[in-house]
């Protein structure tokens, strides 16, 4: 995945895979062991700031000039 952002290959498609395998990520961590967390159920919060910095990067800040 790291390749793939550097070559900024459909990126938006990316950023979505990413948000996705965090968010999925995450909720089986919280659901399955919380106690393995390193913040706990607070790790989830983290993760929310991360997948919303992935989401302003890629469709708030990257204006692409899209063709009709």
């Amino acid at each position: 995945m790291a390749l793939w952002v550097i070559s900024k290959f459909k990126s938006r498609l990316n950023a979505i895979i990413q948000i996705t395998a965090v968010m999925a990520m995450n909720v089986l961590e919280f659901i399955l062991v919380p106690n393995l967390l390193l913040w706990g159920k607070f790790n989830f919060l983290f993760a929310l700031l991360f997948v919303f910095i992935i989401y302003l990067n890629e469709f708030k800040l990257n204006k692409k000039i899209e063709s009709i």
